[in-house]
């Protein structure tokens, strides 16, 4: 299980998505290990950690937060009573006349932080201190000062606090997490359980993680013991150099199981700078919604490996449609960059400075095409999402036609009617061809098509028929791997469907 590692005085929720796929990669990672490798030279193991965590330790804080929760009537549970028992009517018209709030619940949290600067500047995780009505910070020396926050970003988890101290505060510093190589020692400063400060010790276990926790993902991991209340320390260096910001583990208990992960010190840094200087966050936008290029996609667009990322969807107006970039490009470098695959873009899209004319390598029709964009602001473009998404949903009605149905791939595809837009809750300005079913045993199927799905592009070209489906099938060939353009919801996706 991936979790947060907050400790909270309530039970502790665990996100329990995609911790196979990481199991799967440590299981997978521990059988490579046997394998030949070439001489490399290592620094040898410390006689000891003391000298380091006494100088580092000072500056690792514990962080406490209150959150003030008002309740009603209406949430406090009814009692369980012996089947016809009167008292549960009792209690149910008890309930129903005082229909008002109830006693505030303050609920509290603990976690971890570091100073990075003697006035009194702290970073921790944004999901340490999300929804607080108070911060408190203590120092090791005991020492307890109230906190404000100066900005916070839930995309790298991170917040930034202040506080005020008549004395300067001891400090540390970042370092270079792109330095930091598999097998480098680490360790690990923070406030396991409400402990107060802990140091534990390790080895980098891997880079370049992906946990699915938010669209930057790029966690260093550890085998350096992390627990619930680590949240926010500091993952240093034997330098004592702040080379991660512990965040989550793996763990079907909620303690240490060897697994865990800390936000790399290169994603950190000019988050926590922009907070220091904006109160917010600034980062790149294209303004392209993309997915993974895999090897059948790879096949059909003419790749000749999987690589880069997918456009699935272009926003109006935005930089990307400005310079031409259309769905079915595959975005393979941006700003000097190779696009590696799918992640590796918004990472680099992000860190790249608002306005600045960046160049761009798209793959169409298997040729490289060169193209100079823009880059704009994403936090401008997220304000205006939500008028977007409901843009254009619902207005007008569509001219009668006269449904044919047409097989294929699996797909029962009909012509889009009056009726079914009614039916299928299709806004009006949306055109394609209708699945009406899916053979199960299909191809389609197996890459989740289904029934209300609309194809809206085959092989890169619009289709409004099913006739000019499956003609585009049969041109396509047996046992080919063939793109279609899906609208489910108002959402574009690439498929790729391996002919019969």
């Amino acid at each position: 299980m991936i979790a947060l590692i907050e400790t909270v005085m309530e039970p502790v929720h665990f996100l329990q998505r995609h911790a196979g796929r990481a199991f799967a990669a440590a299981a997978l990672a521990t059988a490579l290990s046997f394998g030949a490798a070439g001489p490399a030279a290592a620094r040898p193991a410390p006689d000891s950690f003391a000298d380091l965590a006494e100088r580092l330790s000072p500056a690792v804080v514990n962080i406490s937060t209150t959150q003030t929760i008002k309740r009603s009537a209406e949430d406090i549970p009814l009692p369980q009573f012996p089947p016809g028992s009167p008292f549960e009517d009792l209690f149910k018209d008890f309930l129903d006349k005082n229909k008002q709030e109830g006693a505030p619940r303050k609920v509290t949290s603990l976690g971890s932080g570091f100073v990075i600067d003697a006035s009194g500047i702290i970073v921790t995780n944004n999901h340490v201190i999300d929804g607080a009505d108070e911060i408190s910070v203590t120092f090791p020396d005991g020492k307890t000062l109230p906190a404000k926050l100066a900005g916070h970003d839930p995309k790298a988890d991170v917040a930034v606090l202040r506080v005020q101290s008549k004395t300067p505060l001891p400090f540390v510093k970042f370092g270079n997490s792109d330095a930091m190589r598999v097998g480098d020692w680490v360790l690990a400063v923070g406030n396991p359980f409400g402990l107060g400060g802990s140091v534990t010790a390790g080895i980098v276990s891997a880079r370049n993680r992906d946990i699915n926790a938010g669209p930057y993902d790029d966690f260093i991991q550890t085998d350096a013991a992390i627990n619930r209340g680590n949240s926010g320390g500091p993952l240093f260096n034997m330098d004592g150099e702040v080379i991660g910001v512990n965040t989550a583990i793996i763990s079907p208990s909620g303690g240490s199981i060897g697994i865990g992960f800390a936000v790399p010190s290169k994603m950190v840094q000019p988050v926590v700078d922009q907070l220091l200087k904006y109160g917010e966050t600034r980062r790149g936008w294209l303004g392209v919604r993309i997915q993974t290029v895999t090897d059948e996609m790879a096949e059909a667009l003419k790749l000749g490996k999987a690589r880069g990322a997918l456009v699935a969807g272009v926003t109006d107006d935005g930089p990307a449609a400005k310079v031409g970039i259309k769905p079915g490009d595959v975005i393979v470098s941006f700003d000097g960059k190779d696009v590696a695959d799918m992640k590796a873009l918004p990472r680099i899209v992000a860190d790249t400075p608002i306005g600045k004319s960046a160049p761009v390598t798209v793959i169409r029709d298997g040729q490289p095409k060169q193209l100079q964009v823009v880059v704009g602001r994403l936090e401008d473009a997220e304000k205006t999402a939500a008028a977007e998404q409901e843009k254009d949903n619902g207005g007008g009605k569509a001219a009668p036609t006269k449904g044919k149905q047409s097989q294929t791939l699996g797909l029962t595809l009909t012509s889009i009617t009056s009726e079914l837009h009614q039916r299928y809750g299709i806004p009006a300005n949306v055109t394609g061809v209708l699945i009406t079913a899916v053979d199960p045993k299909s191809s389609a199927a197996d890459k989740g098509i289904r029934p209300g799905d609309i194809i809206t592009e085959v092989a890169q070209e619009k289709v409004s028929k099913p006739e000019e489906v499956v003609a585009k099938v049969q041109k396509a060939g047996p046992g080919k791997s063939i793109l279609l353009l899906i609208n489910r919801g108002g959402e574009l996706s690439f498929v790729a469907v391996r002919t019969n």
